[in-house]
């Protein structure tokens, strides 16, 4: 029924197929609309499901799709650093997320801001490492992409509850890359360690 088109198949269902036949997760569907709020996403087991290795000590959870794990942890007010830090490695890992779908749904939540300067992250990584290089024009059309859609209002990288005066500290010593994506943000690649 599921392949005749009579029947849709379940997350669940659609999971394990993927696990049966060793698809990437890229291939698991996308949500129509992102459910921003994501009460029911564990992601530092989600980002261990996904390979990274900052994870890799944490239990697997149930393997989501990558554009929607990177989009889950953007949306958050505040975030794990050690979270914020696994950001550009999604984009570098899975460089054939749906572009589409990820800036759709990061424009409806205003975070192409964010979007932006951990792509900007990933793209400086890929350019540092030979590893890389075949994914560095994908991740340079992806900035130019969203440097359209560029927010004038000044935002933080997932930390929001930052006090005052760490937001004038920031403002006044964060790297170009975030100034230019009006992001209160002091990350930058070399801090990253899997970019060594």
């Amino acid at each position: 029924m599921i392949e005749a088109g009579e029947r849709s198949a379940t997350p669940a269902l659609a999971r394990r197929a993927a696990k049966l036949y060793r698809l990437p997760p890229t291939d698991l569907e996308l949500p129509a609309e992102l459910d921003a709020n994501g009460a029911a996403c564990d992601l530092p087991r989600e980002f261990g499901a996904l390979g990274y290795p900052g994870f890799s000590h944490v239990r697997a959870g149930a393997k989501r799709n990558p554009a929607e794990t990177l989009l889950l942890a953007l949306a958050r007010n505040d975030l794990d650093p050690r979270l914020t830090e696994a950001l550009p490695w999604i984009l570098l890992s899975y460089p054939e997320m749906d572009w589409r779908w990820i800036v759709s749904q990061a424009k409806l939540r205003d975070l192409q801001n964010r979007l932006g300067f951990v792509t900007n992250l990933a793209l400086r990584l890929a350019e540092a490492q030979e590893r890389y290089a075949e994914i560095v024009p994908i991740l340079a059309r992806r900035e130019a992409d969203l440097e359209l859609a560029r927010l004038q209002r000044e935002g933080t990288l997932c930390r929001d509850s930052m006090t005052a005066p760490e937001r004038d500290w920031l403002r006044r010593n964060r790297p170009p890359e975030a100034a230019r994506w009006n992001l209160l943000a002091g990350i930058t690649p070399r801090q990253l360690r899997y970019g060594a």
